[in-house]
């Protein structure tokens, strides 16, 4: 059977002839915008059974139903990597969530620093922009995207077999070399736009866990970084190798 090429997140159990009904919004999207009807087909996922291709046999403009027939996808999971970034402005906000969803994260973290310019986000809408990530790049995961937490909370708390990849901006100009470090679950943590402040250097450097690199030869900034830090990180340790 050949893929369908409309991707939708749902959150029921998907499964050889599953019935799976579509919200207002989804039978909006396939039917009106998208022009589906009965008997065309659009592909689900939903973060656990791998992507289905199912076939529309309700179609109205406020309702639909979808059977499944084919799992096209298993569930691939992402490398054991976290990601802790400092809220910026709203639209770079998005893009960092995005872009972790895109390429392999686990799970996202916003962490309040000591220089975070925003202490408030829509954790709702954060995670909307993870399933759209999904959505649209074939990934049949979708990383949590967590409350806002104070990063001194959670380092405080750390577990003991995570490790924790600081990008530094004081190191720039260093080398970035991967290769050595140890293996196993790991969190990549980015500062905001200003940096991370001299105390929360201090904390990150003599953390127990931690391992301190630059990105290279310049300073980035922090949507720039959190891309960076993850190609280095999945091209040395993750998945992509």
């Amino acid at each position: 059977m050949e893929r369908a090429k409309i991707r939708l997140f749902v959150e029921q159990p998907l499964g050889q002839g599953n019935s799976v009904p579509m919200t207002q919004p989804q039978a909006n999207y396939l039917f009106n915008v998208m022009r589906l009807g009965v008997g065309d087909t659009v592909a689900l996922f939903n973060g656990q059974d791998g992507e289905w291709t199912c076939r529309v046999v309700d179609a109205a403009k406020r309702r639909g139903m979808v059977v499944c027939e084919e799992q096209t996808l298993p569930l691939q999971l992402p490398p054991d990597l976290w990601l802790l970034f400092a809220p910026i402005k709203k639209a770079r906000t998005d893009f960092i969530v995005e872009k972790a969803a895109e390429m392999g994260a686990a799970k996202v973290f916003p962490v309040q620093t000591d220089y975070t310019n925003s202490d408030r986000i829509r954790q709702d809408k954060l995670q909307a922009h993870a399933i759209e990530a999904a959505e649209q790049c074939g990934g049949t995961y979708v990383p949590e995207v967590a409350g806002i937490q104070k990063l001194s909370a959670m380092l405080d708390s750390w577990p003991e077999d995570r490790h924790l990849l600081f990008c530094d901006e004081s190191l720039v100009g260093e080398p970035s070399n991967l290769s050595d470090l140890p293996k196993g679950p790991w969190a990549i943590v980015i500062g905001p736009e200003g940096g991370f402040s001299e105390r929360e250097r201090d904390t990150l450097r003599t953390h127990s866990n931690s391992y301190a690199i630059s990105l290279g030869p310049r300073i980035l900034r922090a949507d720039t970084a959190a891309v960076a830090a993850l190609a280095l990180w999945q091209t040395a340790h993750g998945d992509w190798v």
